[in-house]
């Protein structure tokens, strides 16, 4: 009894502190869920005239210009009124790729044209009035790999400015089903994204945002040729069209229009439209949400999860849009507003375009703000006094789409000054090194003439941008301060040009900052709850946004969080199903939830069987099948793993299965390497990972080289680089993080010992094969990397390629996907190659490289292993493994591009053409490395045998045959252990 007294006065304190702390959040918190205004008033103009003898980004060495630039050389050139139409069938060239004509396509009358995901097609047109046209294509996205669709544009056949080699077609996405399902414990689950292609006029705009009105494109009068380049995806076109797209009257004169044409405001009418019910959409990330933050959201639940609102982050970045129907039961004037939360970028507002029907209502409706709030209020169009719509009695089509609004020039020109202050960077390098001598005078203002000219106008540009921002936000924050540091270092590299060599670092990590700034400045976020349209007169509900709403909702999250279970993911299965089997993931929650989803849509329908999915740190994994706790099967895991489990009888030799050979057929052989031991395969491969070589185009351009094929090449690029104190990045040489982790080999070593020929491990994988003679000669010239050239060890790869440090390096593929979101600056300026290759005596080159990935494993101790089977081959499959892959990467974008084993899969996931083409003839020389007992301490051993060579200076010879003893006696020692029978 005691005991429960001290438990009932221990809640009822807890109980009070809550409500204090809740009074209190309340008290502060006050005034900050209150309706702003959201007047929005003509951008000021703003522009930075560039002095003629800086830099010129974009506009060198035979590039076209920007589209400011081009713009600016027709600045007063008329908009001529005419439109042409030009039929895509009436084509007069196709080249490179798949082209079809089709009749009556999708309900569209008259014949069109399908393009493939490659190959470039040409029209002719005769223009009767010179001067600036907008230029729109009516499309069809037929079926693809589910990404957005790609073209570049040229006129007379070249490119007319940069942003025109980077068009982008939307998709169209929407909820596979009208209806939330929910699992068995009570919770929504996420509607799952599915394309609803229709026919879409698209006029061409500035993919990444910079440009917020459509591109004007100049023609002289007479004959000229369009021509779009497939670059990624398929579509169908019925026609281009020249035309003048109309420009938005200013709410003063629209208002003055519905009233001369005596429009009536309406009385008495609300439409509430829930967020999440949106009818179309631009990308499968913007899915449905679960907000259990926040009692006002529509539904509500304290205790489960319920689908209530749409976009967050997800919905960020430029050109994304949702789309919702409205029913309107009356002709009128309406106002609008939705119910939105944006907390999650300050110093800089979110900004929305509005469309009513795929028209903008008035010019205020370009560019609305939302500014940085705590939790969920009303926003309404126009603030106090609201913006009124004229709306007819029918079905009409709202539509929000993300743009950078006022920020957009802001943002170009940060981004340009990042450019040229990583050129700077670049020259100054070559005339320093990456270690200056503090006390030598390297006059660097002499030797680069218009340094100090540059750094001038980029610190004034900064400065200027800084004080803009200000101006829009109404408030410094941490976007400013970012520009303020870079101005202060530029102020001071001007002030005193002598302390330039020795401020080097910290004006890289500065420019790396400024990068990291130009990321997150083109993310725009923002969650909506509902939409409401309604009578002026009418008052918007505030239902859950009081005070007492919120401690009751802290409170019932609280009293709720005693009795959830967090780790159980979608439907569980009771221990009285006999026909379940338990898995195992270690990855995300995100991952988790979407391989629950993709089994409770297809698996268990399909089999019958049921899948209890746990998230868990899989360093719980031996020791739970050790106790009998274990799973059947585990996703996810490292390469070493399945082996390991093998040799210790935890592991299910899966060739016991009849069809194993069929399911293996969708792998390279490559990838089941890994996990073969004594005439048995332990596991499946989920990803497999290789090295690609990537490379700057602008600044080998510069440096005259060219992308080397063989590694005698590299070592003649070297000298330049090295002339020049730039850098050629090899895989780093890294210790494991612990003790515990597995060193793989270093995967530069393996592809020079691979290429000569040698391999890890011999008799039948039971002794080591690196005293042999390939693997002595391979060792000897991976060491000399870093004793005669001085290559770096351990670096950042995507920081000192994005600053052109390290113009050209090795690195996982997958860094592709990083690059492709963390450096937009230097997009069309890079690439990526199969790795360069050691000559045959047959004059061909031996391009062969290691693979890394993880596996799918199956537990010696699964209760049902024909159940846990079929969830192996399931999970493997070429449609599992593809609608993953695109899941993936509509749920977290282009950096999660998952790099499937499957070889199928990996060709439905969406590459660019060109991309992948080097992709796959690089995956044909990939090579597995065997995992074989003891073989953990090959890779810990080269690793110390590595730093001997290099570090102390033994002989590399001696080196890697002292260390080939130690994983001799290691590999003899397990072999004893786990009883393996000699050869």
């Amino acid at each position: 009894m005691t005991r429960q007294l001290q438990l009932k006065k221990w809640m009822g304190r807890l109980l009070i502190l809550l409500l204090i702390v809740a009074a209190l959040m309340l008290f502060f918190n006050r005034g900050k869920d209150d309706p702003g205004e959201m007047l929005i008033g003509a951008p000021a103009e703003w522009k930075l005239e560039r002095p003629a003898s800086l830099i010129q980004t974009g506009a060198q060495a035979g590039k076209a210009m920007p589209y400011v630039q081009y713009l600016s050389k027709y600045e007063g050139s008329g908009r001529p009124g005419q439109e042409i139409i030009i039929p895509a069938s009436e084509y007069s060239r196709a080249e490179g790729g798949e082209f079809r004509k089709l009749d009556h396509y999708e309900g569209r009358p008259g014949t069109s044209l399908y393009t493939g995901e490659k190959g470039e097609v040409e029209w002719k047109l005769r223009v009767q009035e010179e001067g600036l046209y907008n230029l729109s294509v009516l499309y069809y996205p037929v079926e693809g790999k589910s990404s957005s669709i790609e073209r570049s544009l040229r006129i007379d056949g070249s490119i007319p400015f940069q942003e025109a080699a980077y068009l982008q077609f939307d998709r169209i996405w929407g909820n596979a089903k009208d209806s939330v399902d929910r699992d068995n414990q009570g919770n929504d689950l996420r509607p799952r994204q599915i394309e609803h292609p229709a026919w879409i006029e698209a006029v061409l705009k500035d993919a990444d945002g910079y440009e917020t009105e459509p591109f004007l494109f100049y023609f002289t009068e007479g004959e000229h040729t369009i021509s779009l380049t497939a670059a990624r995806e398929p579509m169908v076109i019925r026609e281009l069209r020249l035309l003048q797209q109309p420009e938005p009257l200013p709410y003063s004169e629209a208002r003055a229009k519905y009233e001369a044409e005596g429009t009536p405001q309406t009385e008495g009418i609300l439409l509430e439209i829930q967020a999440e019910a949106s009818t179309a959409k631009s990308s499968p990330t913007l899915y449905p949400l679960s907000e259990r933050a926040s009692p006002s959201v529509r539904p509500y639940s304290a205790s489960e999860v319920r689908i209530n609102t749409i976009g967050g982050f997800n919905w960020r970045l430029p050109g994304q849009w949702i789309e919702w129907e409205l029913d309107v039961p009356e002709t009128g004037l309406y106002k609008i507003a939705f119910k939105s939360q944006q907390n999650f970028v300050r110093g800089i507002y979110s900004t929305r375009k509005l469309t009513i029907d795929g028209k903008v209502p008035f010019d205020e409706m370009n560019r609305i703000p939302f500014r940085f709030k705590n939790g969920y209020r009303m926003d309404v169009l126009g603030g106090e006094e609201p913006y009124l719509f004229h709306l007819t009695r029918g079905k009409h089509v709202l539509r929000l789409e993300v743009s950078l609004g006022e920020f957009a020039p802001l943002i170009h020109e940060v981004e340009d000054s990042l450019l040229n202050l990583n050129a700077m960077y670049r020259k100054i390098l070559m005339i320093t090194g990456t270690n200056p001598d503090e006390f030598r005078d390297y006059r660097v203002e002499q030797r680069i003439p218009e340094l100090i000219e540059t750094l001038q106008f980029e610190s004034d540009r900064l400065k200027a941008i800084a004080a803009r921002l200000v101006e829009l936000s109404g408030q410094s924050g941490d976007q400013e301060a970012l520009l303020k540091t870079m101005v202060l270092q530029l102020d001071e590299m001007i002030a005193k040009p002598d302390t330039i060599p020795r401020r080097l670092e910290a004006y890289k990590t500065n420019t790396g900052g400024l990068g990291t700034w130009l990321q997150q400045a083109r993310e725009q976020p923002l969650e909506l709850d509902a939409l409401y349209v309604a009578s002026p007169d009418v008052k918007l509900p505030k239902s859950g946004m009081g005070a007492g709403d919120k401690v009751k909702h802290e409170l019932n999250t609280f009293a709720s969080s005693f009795f959830i279970d967090y780790n159980n993911i979608g439907n569980v299965t009771d221990g009285k199903n006999q026909h379940s089997i338990t898995v195992w993931i270690g990855s995300g929650r995100d991952q988790a939830n979407t391989v629950k989803a993709m089994i409770d849509e297809t698996f268990t329908p399909e089999t019958g069987i049921s899948v209890n999915l746990k998230l868990v740190n899989m360093g719980t994994l031996l020791p739970a099948t050790l106790s009998g706790q274990g799973p059947d099967v585990a996703m996810q895991i490292g390469n070493d793993l399945p082996v390991n489990f093998a040799m210790r009888n935890s592991a299910a030799d899966l060739t016991q299965f009849a069809d194993f050979d069929a399911v293996a057929g969708r792998f390279r052989d490559s990838a089941l390497v890994p996990y073969q031991y004594r005439g048995g395969v332990y596991a499946l491969p989920e990803t497999q990972t290789f090295n690609m070589m990537f490379y700057r185009k602008d600044v080998l351009e510069e440096l005259g080289l060219e992308v080397p094929e063989t590694w005698d090449e590299v070592a003649s690029m070297l000298a330049v680089l090295n002339k020049n104190h730039m850098q050629f990045g090899l895989p780093v040489v890294a210790q494991a993080p612990d003790q515990w982790t597995t060193l793989p080999p270093n995967s530069m070593f393996a592809a020079l010992l691979m290429q000569s020929g040698g391999q890890f491990y011999r008799n039948h994988d039971r002794e080591s094969d690196l005293d042999s003679k390939p693997a002595l000669e391979a060792f000897k010239r991976w060491t000399e990397y870093y004793t005669d050239y001085k290559l770096e060890r351990e670096y950042d790869f995507a920081n000192r390629f994005r600053t052109g440090q390290m113009p050209i390096g090795i690195s996982d593929y997958t860094t592709y996907n990083q690059l492709s979101v963390f450096a937009p600056e230097i997009r069309g300026v890079w690439g990526f190659a199969p790795i360069p290759g050691t000559v045959r005596e047959d004059g061909t080159i031996d391009r062969t490289v290691p693979s890394g990935g993880s596996a799918v494993l199956m537990l010696e101790d699964a209760k049902d292993k024909e159940a846990a089977w079929e969830f192996l081959k399931w999970w493997t499959s070429d449609m599992t493994q593809t609608n993953f892959g695109r899941e993936m990467e509509g749920l977290m974008g282009a950096a999660a591009r998952y790099p499937t084993a499957n070889i199928k899969a990996l060709d439905s996931l969406p590459w660019p053409v060109a991309d992948y083409e080097n992709l796959k003839a690089q995956f044909e020389w990939v090579r597995g490395i065997p995992e074989v007992p003891g073989g953990y301490s090959t890779g810990r051993h080269l690793f110390n045998a590595f730093y001997r060579a290099v570090i102390s200076g033994v002989e590399p010879r001696e080196a890697l045959m002292d260390s080939v003893q130690y994983i001799h006696d290691e590999i003899r020692t397990k072999q004893e252990e786990f009883g393996v029978p000699e050869g």
